[in-house]
């Protein structure tokens, strides 16, 4: 790791996430264990963890004033886990603390023999209500904030947020990892969508996954754009492009993604975006798809690959508070992906904007 600078850049606006925090208890495994086996752990870690934790980590990281709104228990935990976010430049003044309760928390296990993780969630109490956020708490924790970060697991509380951020034109990017109740009420507010590879067809029952994001972004008007991400394949996005009006006629979205495939350079070792032209597509939608290859990490160096969504959800919302290109945010989320699956963890990894991987974007 590089030298480490957790202030956020002058004039840079705020990003607020809300959501749950847990604690992670990793371990690595030679092989994942068969039913009553027992094995030796190669390593053992606890850190923070939960997905707005990671993406607020990695955002203030990165150099962006980052601010959560969550709710942990009065225990050794808790208090933990609020320490570890404000040494990486996170505010945490606006966390709820229940007085009683128990905090989240998470076992994984990560295997050497696959490079895949596993986990093992137990939810904590009290969650985060609406109740807890009172009106003065909903104006102060807005105040100067561009993006908000929500993931639909505190359903009403978040759906509440949403809908004072929308009120006051700050902007919504939603992590849609699965169907959850209340989910669909916040996916009408965002106007930006992340999601897991299987979410837009389970969602939309689309027949493949270029028509599911087309789908998503008929069904939901106010979404600017859609990115499906693809774990070592890197990731897709369908942007609305509405003040731009092709000539051209209807275009399929498979063949157009079957088109882009064919002249995407999947051979290189760094991530490249390939996009598009603007088109006309199906539903009075005119848009451009972006193909993203994911950054091939030696096996040597492939350590875990949890968090790296987070990770590059970070990444993302650097990319939109610094007003960088599409493209370029998107091949700077992939590096910062990849350098979170460097280390055992969520954290471990996550780059400083000092980080000599991130030279190229952001000058350092």
């Amino acid at each position: 790791m590089t030298s480490r600078s957790n202030e956020a850049i002058p004039g840079h606006p705020i990003v607020l996430g809300c959501g749950q925090l847990c604690l992670d208890y990793l371990v690595t495994v030679p092989s994942f264990p068969v039913p009553d086996q027992k094995i030796r752990a190669t390593s053992f870690k606890v850190q923070g963890g939960g997905n707005t934790g990671n993406t607020l980590t990695c955002a203030a990281r990165l150099g962006l004033a980052s601010r959560i709104l969550a709710k942990v228990a009065d225990d050794s935990q808790g208090r933990w886990m609020l320490e570890e976010l404000e040494s990486s430049g996170v505010d945490t003044s606006f966390c709820v603390t229940a007085k009683d309760g128990v905090s989240h928390f998470n076992y994984v296990i990560v295997d050497n023999q696959t490079n895949t993780r596993t986990c093992v969630f137990t939810p904590g109490y009290p969650p985060l209500l609406p109740d807890d956020l009172t009106e003065s708490l909903l104006v102060d924790v807005l105040d100067r904030v561009r993006v908000i970060h929500v993931t639909g697991r505190s359903r009403e509380t978040e759906l509440l947020l949403a809908q004072k951020a929308h009120s006051k034109n700050v902007s919504i990017l939603i992590n849609a990892e699965k169907r959850r109740e209340g989910l669909d009420k916040l996916l009408d507010l965002a106007d930006y969508a992340v999601c897991s590879t299987h979410f837009p067809q389970a969602w939309t029952e689309s027949p493949s996954a270029p028509s599911a994001l087309l789908s998503m972004l008929i069904r939901l008007p106010k979404l600017k754009f859609v990115i499906m991400t693809l774990g070592e394949d890197g990731c897709a996005m369908l942007e609305r492009c509405p003040n731009e009006v092709p000539e051209s006629e209807e275009t399929d979205i498979d063949e157009l993604h079957e088109s882009l495939k064919q002249s995407t350079d999947f051979t290189s070792v760094l991530p490249v975006c390939n996009s598009s032209m603007v088109t006309r597509l199906k539903g009075n939608v005119t848009g451009r798809l972006y193909i993203v290859t994911a950054e091939k990490i030696p096996s040597s160096e492939l350590m875990d690959t949890t968090g790296a969504g987070d990770a590059f959800t970070g990444g993302l919302l650097y990319g939109l508070c610094t007003d960088m290109t599409l493209e370029e945010t998107l091949t700077f989320a992939s590096r910062v992906a990849a350098c979170c699956c460097r280390g055992l963890g969520a954290r471990t990894t996550l780059p400083f904007r000092t980080d000599p991987n991130l030279a190229a974007f952001l000058g350092a």
